[in-house]
């Protein structure tokens, strides 16, 4: 199989051609480019399928990092992937970034139990515990980074992610995030369910702008 995999839901705008049946990805593009996530994610697709020499019309499932992450990230990642889905006719799943960074630590660290933690600012953090072989565990939450360190401490599991530090409190700083290798979210996308995993953010907190109720207007 012919996957397509999609990661905009950081700082970083990546994509990947990955041929399941051989286990290997055949092409890459992407960088960290901070902002202009819509603009840049197409242009990352085509050089990824030049790179493995495939046409878009070969890809025969689309796999895209839902979260938790950037807000708008996530919406453009999504929001492509159900568009090539329509279009070519194939299947999209979701890959969470969690999930993408538990799975990134046990391809080094195997038989380990991971406690995946980013920081999610204002004093909180999203947080999920993987076991050895990758499965969840818990579900993902985002947590107050007391409420966090207890439940890294009862994983009993080594913490991973840009909140780790904050976590371990050593220090007052989060560590720079680190980009998802596209090539992990690809193979995540080879395991996941078409049905159970179609491609959905995960964003965990709610949009910080809130509509204004005291100038709604009543209806009628």
């Amino acid at each position: 199989m012919i996957l397509l995999a999609i990661d905009t839901s950081g700082s970083g705008c990546f994509a990947a051609i990955h041929d399941s049946d051989r286990n290997v990805t055949l092409g890459i593009a992407g960088e960290e480019i901070g902002r202009g996530h819509a603009e840049r994610l197409m242009d990352f697709i085509d050089v990824a399928l030049e790179r493995a020499g495939v046409e878009l019309s070969a890809v025969e499932r689309i796999a895209v990092t839902i979260g938790p992450g950037s807000f708008t990230g996530i919406r453009v990642g999504v929001a492509a992937a159900r568009g090539l889905s329509l279009a070519l006719g194939v299947p999209a799943v979701g890959v969470s970034t969690l999930a993408a960074i538990a799975a990134a630590h046990l391809s080094g660290h195997p038989a380990t139990p991971v406690f995946a933690a980013i920081d999610a600012k204002r004093g909180e953090a999203y947080c999920q515990a993987f076991a050895a072989d990758g499965s969840a565990i818990t579900e993902p939450l985002i947590l107050p980074l007391e409420e966090a360190r207890s439940a890294a401490d009862a994983s009993r599991g080594a913490v991973i992610g840009s909140a780790a530090p904050l976590l371990a409190g050593t220090t007052g700083e989060s560590e720079p995030p680190r980009p998802i290798p596209i090539e992990v979210v690809a193979r995540l996308g080879v395991l996941a369910d078409p049905v159970a995993d179609k491609p959905k953010p995960l964003y965990l907190r709610g949009p910080g702008a809130k509509p204004q109720a005291g100038f709604a207007i009543a209806r009628a």
